[in-house]
């Protein structure tokens, strides 16, 4: 296959969502030359799903694939059983062999949905690094300092607030590192939080006389509450989400996120983002509604796309019921609101469905209940609407 050298498309590539390149002169130096780069990335399987801020690496992956490059997929099961301390303030719960399998059963497929893996090599680190010995890994941490892994910001925070630093995490620098090292490769992408990891490998590829790989590491995608992407959070959208889902959660993110998502999740091209930051200040909403519309059209199709912004507009605007709800049996045929609230599962408890009622929260056929002593005859088809989400029709 031709390697494709056209400057827009090399731009792009090297300035969309990157924080930092290193080195740039480099990087676009070997993407002008027709020649063929291994552009390698590292996913841990610490979770079975992958958010859009994890994707923002797989879709440059996809980019250099486009040009004609050939991408090389580590998946992590050997260094997850360590845990990379990047962006950890505490020391990370250690995974078992089991959880891993069970994190990776779907990985290679949800990687699929934006890499072509018919095209790239996917390798599992532990091919190579349970063949390390205690020999082999003393002579690589002999090249590092242990100020130099201290002083890292997540490190020099915890060191100085006392909290405890395990000494296996320190050795998960080096062990990413080797993986470039093991596939040879001429370039490393990472989110920003990696850029410590990825310039380990560039050190230990000049230990094994390789010619060090370039850096890019990608800007940090917040959560759509503004906090760090976490799944423990719940601020996350992953790349399985349902279109419903995922056009729900954007819609719910916080409006100065807008063009950070804009930018670094893939949905316009670059040259159009100048347009949109500038619709951004004068219809917040209106943008954010084609963020939504263009993530999902990304992920499952432009007829899924319209549907879900039709289905929101009905919901949201409109003040209508949705098209699809869930159904429940209720056999008694008269209940006190806050019961049939507590039965339709609106409510954890009757106390909560009581809250609701007095809150103004609960509608029933479109009408607002506000009296929760009250009796209501239990009728199918009738429908509960609890806030601006939760629906339920009785069957």
């Amino acid at each position: 296959m031709k390697i494709d050298t056209d400057k827009k498309k090399i731009k792009e590539i090297l300035e969309r969502g990157i924080e930092r390149a290193i080195d740039k002169k480099s990087l676009l130096e070997k993407l002008s030359s027709g020649k063929i780069l291994r552009v390698k990335h590292g996913v841990d399987p610490t979770g079975p799903n992958i958010h859009i801020g994890r994707a923002m690496q797989l879709w440059k992956l996809r980019a250099f694939q486009e040009l004609g490059h050939k991408v090389v997929l580590i998946i992590g099961d050997f260094t997850a059983q360590i845990g990379d301390a990047s962006d950890k303030q505490a020391i990370r719960k250690p995974l078992s062999l089991e959880e891993i399998k069970e994190n990776m059963k779907d990985y290679e497929n949800q990687i699929g949905r934006i890499v072509d893996m018919k095209e790239a090599e996917v390798h599992y680190n532990s091919s190579w690094l349970e063949k390390l010995n205690a020999k082999d890994i003393i002579s690589l941490s002999m090249n590092f300092t242990a100020q130099q892994m201290i002083v890292r910001r997540n490190f020099k925070e915890r060191w100085e607030k006392n909290k405890p630093i395990g000494l296996h995490e320190l050795y998960y620098p080096i062990l990413q590192g080797y993986d470039s090292v093991a596939v040879r490769a001429d370039i490393e992408i990472g989110g920003y939080d990696q850029l410590f990891n990825l310039m380990a490998g560039r050190r230990i590829q000049e230990i094994f006389k390789q010619k060090p790989q370039d850096i890019m590491v990608s800007k940090m995608l917040n959560g759509l509450d503004g906090r760090k992407m976490s799944t423990s959070w719940g601020n996350i959208i992953t790349i399985i989400d349902s279109p419903k889902q995922m056009y729900g959660k954007l819609m719910s993110m916080r409006d100065e996120l807008i063009y950070d998502y804009f930018e670094n999740c893939f949905v316009v091209p670059l040259e159009e983002l100048k347009d949109i930051k500038k619709e951004i200040s004068q219809n917040p909403r209106k943008m954010k509604a084609l963020l939504a519309k263009k993530t999902v059209a990304l992920y499952h199709g432009e007829k899924e796309a319209l549907k879900e912004e039709k289905e929101f507009e009905k919901i949201f605007v409109e003040k209508k019921a949705p098209s699809d709800i869930l159904e429940v049996k209720i056999k008694e045929k008269e209940l006190l609101i806050v019961d049939l609230i507590f039965k339709a599962g609106l409510a954890s408890s009757k106390n909560e469905a009581k809250r609701l009622v007095l809150q103004g929260a609960i509608k029933i056929n479109e009408k607002k209940e506000t009296d929760w002593k009250k009796k209501i005859a239990v009728l199918k088809g009738m429908v509960i609407q609890s806030g601006r989400r939760k629906f339920i029709k009785i069957a």
